[in-house]
């Protein structure tokens, strides 16, 4: 017979469960327990994330990954390739790359710490005005003033 239980139902009566203390996730488990001559299983599984954000056979979540890491690498060449060529056009990838990169990063901070359903759609919200108002901010600089290149090297220079 197989039956869903918590953690805490499985320690011992007198001794509560130092994590998930008062948590309903499952963990898998084969135990025999004897009950009145009968030997049984008890069984379970784990359910970590919601179902609403674990999307079996998606590969959306590794295809992120790898851009995230690719960004990285991309933002590590820039800036020798920026110091030694500046221009427009390194100024503008520049302001797009940082900016997808503080998107990205302050997006998995409010994935861990924020929660609540209102909270996570107006922090998101709250994420993506930031992240147009950076963009648009770099791309005012570049355009009316030196340029992200030139205000790094003039920061050097002094």
């Amino acid at each position: 017979m197989a039956a869903l239980v918590r953690i805490s139902s499985v320690c011992n009566r007198g001794v509560s469960p130092l994590l998930f203390r008062s948590a309903s996730l499952i963990r898998p488990l084969a135990a025999q327990k004897k009950d009145q001559d009968h030997l049984y299983f008890l069984t379970a599984k784990i359910h970590a994330t919601p179902v609403y954000y674990a999307a079996s056979g998606s590969k959306a979540a590794s295809l992120h990954w790898t851009g995230e890491r690719v960004l990285s690498v991309l933002l590590l060449s820039m800036g020798p390739i920026a110091y030694f060529y500046p221009g427009p056009a390194m100024d503008y990838s520049l302001a797009a790359a940082l900016t997808l990169h503080g998107h990205w990063g302050l997006g998995q901070i409010v994935t861990d710490y924020v929660h609540g359903d209102s909270k996570v759609k107006l922090a998101r919200a709250g994420l993506f005005i930031l992240s147009t108002v950076t963009f648009a901010g770099l791309c005012y600089f570049n355009y009316h003033d030196v340029g992200i290149c030139k205000a790094v090297a003039l920061l050097w220079s002094k």
